[in-house]
């Protein structure tokens, strides 16, 4: 086995390829459950009930198929975590102000010492019309973003 392979191929226990997969003892009831940990993560991505074995005492063993499966699920929670997070930090909206399309967004930085944003605006060739710092709390809708246009992007009060 290769020193720098720390994969680990047990009943109960299945790190390979960047995850772990642990069976636990699931505590609201009498089943099993299966936590999946992606390596340098504290926390499990995903933790889902697990197969009670032949006996329906134990669990069933993990095997290659069955951790393929949980992989792939993990990867897509954190994906569609990701993905709500990103959507929660940036917003769009398209207006036309004076017979011209304007795309405008609002870029939030959650720093901890500064939290701002970054309002900016687009024609629709990807060409910056203005980009500035807003509070992080701005909100971005139609109205604010044409109000801002008319008022020459100026920084909005």
């Amino acid at each position: 086995m290769n020193p720098a392979d720390n994969s680990i191929h047990e009943p109960a226990l299945w790190r390979d390829n960047g995850w772990t997969a642990r069976v636990i003892k699931n505590e609201d009831d009498e089943g099993w459950a299966v936590a999946m940990t992606r390596d340098g993560e504290a926390e499990p991505a995903l933790v889902g009930p697990w197969t009670m074995g032949r006996d329906k005492k134990n669990p069933k063993p993990l095997d290659t198929a069955a951790f393929n499966v949980l992989v792939k699920t993990a990867a897509e929670v954190i994906r569609r975590h990701e993905q709500a997070l990103h959507a929660q930090h940036h917003k769009n909206v398209s207006v036309t102000v004076d017979g011209r399309r304007v795309l405008v967004t609002l870029d939030i930085v959650p720093d901890e010492d500064d939290p701002h944003a970054v309002l900016a605006a687009q024609d629709p060739y990807g060409e910056t019309l203005a980009s500035l710092r807003v509070k992080p709390d701005f909100r971005l809708t139609t109205a604010s973003a044409s109000a801002w246009i008319e008022d020459g992007f100026r920084k909005p009060g």
